[in-house]
């Protein structure tokens, strides 16, 4: 029961497995493996720290968990986006710092570069990136500017051969140990353009977020421009406008509204297996009708969740899902997650608190995966902007 002796059993009310390929299920099979045997284990003690356990980049990129969907020719794993999400739901389940490691190395900056960048950038940057060589992160929110990003302030003027970067950004993961960002900025016209930025170039500090009761596993921090001169070669030659990082956005998004259900999976599993171990009054807990409400509850919500995640996947293979889609299948996830947590939680009674079990450290993690790309409100009124056509934002 204990998170140092992950004896996680996968929920699957429905069979969906049915739903997915061979290939799909070894894939899962791998990161589970692994989080079991190398994120289980040291979990808890580097979240008590609140350290970053630096030495899984590299793990994570031998895994291919760092651009899956990136085709193979540039480093990445060419696969679909059902195993890119069942990826991401087993890292989670080990712990969201993780999974958010993998999501914004992959849908964060790998994307971006291979999306809007050109070739000479594909090849400098993806290979590096994919095998975890190299860690990168992706600057858009600011201390004044999180879900109104395009009021940012950040900006770069032209000075030749190079640009001058100034600004900050914020709440940034992965910057205190990032080789590089993907960085938005307005130009002198105020379109926003995103730019490389490599650690080293003068100018350019990571200051490290201290005093995180959330993601307590996972580097935050803020990235600083300080007259940072950035060659023009640096520049993403193909994206221009917001619509450039909101599409990074949608899929490391996409990523989280699998990654949310792993979080809720464990915590299912451990209240589970609690029940039927804690003896009160005379028998298991689990006996109890308040307690069968409880597990009921998660089980359906979490089945209801995998079948959301499975069908936005498809249409995502096929090119057709909407980030309006998208942001559904996040917001859901994040909802269905908090509540199992939360409920799985006080199961646990006073056990339930400790670092013996995994329920509280994802119910903290989960604080912040429920207001990160996008807040819960937003993406309720993503949806509601899409089902109207009316705008509640202005």
């Amino acid at each position: 029961m204990a998170a140092r002796t992950d004896q996680f059993t996968s929920p699957d009310y429905l069979q969906l497995d049915d739903l997915l390929t061979e290939e799909q299920k070894l894939i899962r099979e791998s990161v589970r493996a692994y989080v079991k045997k190398e994120i289980s284990p040291i979990i808890e003690d580097y979240a008590q720290k609140s350290t970053f356990p630096e030495h899984i980049v590299k793990q994570l990129g031998g895994m291919g968990c760092f651009g899956p969907t990136i085709p193979a020719a540039y480093g990445g794993g060419g696969l679909d986006y059902i195993s890119y999400g069942l990826m991401m739901q087993e890292l989670e389940r080990g712990d969201s710092g993780v999974r958010s490691t993998a999501s914004v190395q992959g849908s964060l900056v790998m994307f971006p570069i291979y999306e809007y960048g050109s070739e000479a950038q594909r090849k400098k940057y993806l290979p590096p990136l994919a095998s975890g060589e190299w860690l990168g992160c992706f600057g858009l929110t600011e201390p004044d500017h999180g879900s109104d990003p395009a009021g940012m302030l950040t900006r770069f003027t032209d000075a030749g051969d190079h640009v001058l970067l100034n600004g900050a950004k914020m709440w940034i993961s992965n910057a205190p140990h990032a080789h590089v960002a993907v960085v938005w900025a307005k130009d002198d016209n105020g379109d926003i353009r995103g730019l490389i930025v490599e650690r080293g170039m003068e100018g350019f500090s990571t200051p490290t977020t201290h005093g995180k009761w959330s993601l307590r596993a996972s580097a935050t921090g803020e990235l600083v421009f300080d007259n940072v001169k950035v060659p023009k070669e640096n520049i993403l030659p193909n994206a221009k406008g917001l619509k450039s990082p909101l599409g990074c956005l949608t899929k490391a998004r996409f990523g989280i509204a699998w990654g949310s259900i792993g979080a809720a999976m464990d915590c299912y599993d451990t209240a589970l297996r609690y029940a039927k171990e804690r003896i009160q009054f005379g028998r298991p807990i689990g006996g109890f009708q308040l307690q069968q409400k409880k597990l009921t509850e998660m089980i359906t919500e979490i089945t209801k969740a995998q079948l959301l995640n499975w069908r936005v996947a498809v249409l995502m293979n096929e090119g057709k899902a909407t980030p309006q889609q998208v942001s559904m299948a996040k917001r859901n996830g994040c909802e269905v997650a908090t509540n199992i947590c939360r409920d799985a939680r006080q199961m646990l009674g006073g056990m339930g608190i400790t670092g013996e079990y995994s329920v509280m450290r994802h119910m903290m993690n989960l604080e912040s995966v429920i207001t990160y790309e996008g807040t819960h409100d937003i993406h309720l009124l993503i949806t509601g902007m899409d089902i109207t056509g009316l705008n509640a934002f202005k």
